[in-house]
């Protein structure tokens, strides 16, 4: 097989917006695990024709690569069949598999065949999994994080939204991860990303950022869910952000924690379960008795007491151990949950910039 162009992963990420198309070509598991930004998959295998070409290849390489040549080139006929009158003279693809092996090779080879100006990327995804996991290392250091800290429940999160709707930078570590960060904080209907999806979320959400601006930022523990903030970021967040003490009553908390957790309501079982979790730290007695005010449909009871007697206590002292500059912290007050205080609280930190 003839060799074709090939690129380094930071050279075409760096000229990313200069190809017509990301085309990876890698299983439709492999894909949805992560993938590079804006790509499409073409998969020369899929998840079943990889399991077994890999088995048998642990007994038979010959045999395996002759039976994963015929699939391969089946399935880029059928992907050339489904797309090839939308594809001009002068397209200009990248094309990567998970190591920049056979399975891209193949894809490029067939492609460059044509005629098309195909580009394989040189160590395949883990060249770019690699370039991410540098940048992730780096790109914190360079930010001036405003971090705002607070107790559950104080709009933390909505006043960000605000600050992002009247155009500050913000880095919402949350939507990113799509949990809200505690026991009961998965979002339904919206499964949390794998590591590596998150990785590169975060990634592009970071090369985003205009380090000579201000950027707002959510405290938020190492973990958020199933996945993990960078270790530079957390210690950016940490030791060198600025900090904002944001304060709200507790009847306002305990009204933007039913908004927030509303879908509980018909599912007081499923929250039940996941207090069981807290078993350990605040005992068994004590979370039976949130779990049979939920099944009560007292949620503004079990709200206010898993704030005083769960939240804010471990809260508090986590970040009171974490965060060194929160006593020169600014104070912000807010009197209630609404767009309108969270409009008003926005103004006025940012006219402090």
């Amino acid at each position: 097989m003839a060799t074709y162009q090939q690129i380094e992963a930071a050279k075409a990420l760096a000229e990313l917006s200069r190809f017509a198309a990301v085309i990876d070509v890698r299983s439709p598991a492999e894909f949805a695990e992560d993938h590079m930004p804006g790509a499409v998959n073409w998969p020369v295998l899929n998840d079943e024709e990889r399991r077994v070409v890999g088995t048998l290849y642990k007994q038979d390489p010959f045999e395996a690569r002759k039976l994963g040549a015929s699939m391969v080139a089946r399935n880029i006929a059928a992907h050339l069949d489904a797309h090839r009158e939308r594809l001009p003279k002068h397209w200009r693809p990248l094309v990567y598999c998970w190591r920049g092996g056979q399975r891209s090779g193949a894809m490029n080879w067939f492609l460059n065949q044509i005629g098309f100006k195909s580009l394989q990327l040189l160590g395949g995804y883990k060249s770019f999994r690699a370039e991410v996991r540098l940048a992730l290392e780096q790109l914190p250091g360079r930010l001036r994080l405003v971090v705002l800290c607070g107790r559950t429940g104080c709009g933390k999160t909505r006043l960000l939204q605000a600050l992002a709707a009247q155009g500050a930078q913000v880095l919402d570590l949350e939507a990113l991860a799509r949990h809200r960060g505690s026991v009961l904080g998965a979002l339904p209907g919206s499964p949390q990303p794998s590591q590596k999806g998150f990785d590169t979320a975060l990634w592009r959400a970071l090369a985003a950022l205009d380090p000579e601006r201000p950027v707002y930022v959510e405290s938020e523990s190492r973990k958020i869910g199933s996945v993990q903030l960078p270790e530079a970021l957390h210690r950016q967040m940490r030791g060198h952000g600025q900090c904002v003490w944001v304060e709200m009553d507790e009847p306002g908390r305990v009204e933007l924690l039913l908004q927030d957790y509303a879908h509980f309501r018909a599912d007081p079982q499923g929250f039940g379960a996941l207090l069981d979790g807290l078993v350990t730290l605040r005992g068994r007695e004590r979370v039976q008795r949130w779990q049979d005010l939920a099944l009560q449909g007292q949620w503004a009871e079990v709200f206010a007491e898993l704030m005083r007697e769960h939240y804010d206590p471990g809260y508090e002292r986590s970040l009171l151990n974490h965060f060194p500059q929160l006593a020169q912290a600014q104070r912000l007050q807010l009197p209630d949950g609404s767009p309108q205080a969270m409009d008003s609280a926005a103004r006025r930190l940012l006219a402090q910039d």
